[in-house]
């Protein structure tokens, strides 16, 4: 035996093993099928361990790792995208939820609560989210506000050749009407968007939204048999509004907003 591997074995040797936990991803039903090439954080073939009607999507993982690295995350939403595509709802688990055994994964998180993830598997049974998104155009929206408010024009022409340093009050006052004044359209836009897409979903979440460009930022949970219908009237609305504002769909994605906190 070379030198080297003498040293590679006694390093083998004398390295403590990890301890190895179960990274739970999120809850399905108990005969839902899962990828069998599907694979999570480190590369770990996806599994599930059952509890009477509902099981948990887990992996093997060591518990001893560095805390919330951006490809755990993406690793994590890509498993809970690839469920949502499937046959079967998927309830998302908090990100970073880890049990030491089967036996708590069975016993702990998924016994005492079955009827509770159930009842919100069949809540989602047939339905998909989507986020949907409104920005405004920049340039077109501060224009029409300067065509139609003439204090922010006068303001606007006063301070445009003017180095930064001066007219400080001016130039203070003109970006304080000029929020004001898209927070005004952003209200009724928004409204108005919301009017037009809401009667086509089963529920909704609002993200807070602010600055110059986003108009409307929305979780939407969609009836699968309604898709195509809801589609179109996005791609409609998208068609009405491209003159100053952009239209963002994205999705279906698992349904983060609609998994009541599990």
């Amino acid at each position: 035996m070379t030198p080297a591997a003498d040293a590679a074995l006694q390093e083998e040797a004398t390295t403590p093993v990890p301890e190895v936990g179960w990274f739970v991803y999120g809850v399905v039903g108990a005969d839902s099928p899962v990828p069998t090439d599907l694979t999570g954080l480190d590369d770990e073939p996806v599994t599930t361990l059952s509890s009477g009607r509902v099981a948990a999507v887990v992996t093997k993982v060591a518990v001893e790792r560095p805390p919330g690295r951006s490809v755990e995350l993406l690793a994590y939403n890509s498993v809970l995208d690839a469920l949502a595509h499937g046959p079967g709802p998927v309830v998302p688990v908090r990100f970073g939820s880890i049990l030491p055994d089967e036996e708590a994964v069975v016993e702990e998180f998924l016994a005492p609560d079955e009827g509770y993830f159930a009842e919100l598997l069949e809540g989602l049974q047939g339905r998909e989210q989507f986020m949907f998104q409104a920005l405004y155009d920049e340039q077109q929206v501060l224009a029409d506000i300067v065509a139609t408010e003439p204090e922010i024009a006068e303001l606007r022409a006063l301070t445009k050749d003017l180095p930064p340093e001066a007219a400080y009050g001016e130039r203070v006052r003109l970006g304080e009407l000029v929020s004001a004044a898209v927070d005004v359209r952003r209200a009724v836009d928004s409204s108005w968007l919301l009017d037009e897409v809401l009667p086509l979903t089963e529920a909704y979440s609002l993200r807070p939204v602010s600055g110059l460009e986003r108009v409307v930022d929305a979780a939407l949970l969609v009836a699968t048999d309604r898709r195509a219908d809801f589609e179109e009237r996005l791609e409609a609305l998208a068609e009405e509004v491209h003159d100053r504002m952009r239209l963002r769909l994205m999705g279906p994605t698992a349904p983060y907003d609609f998994a009541g906190g599990g």
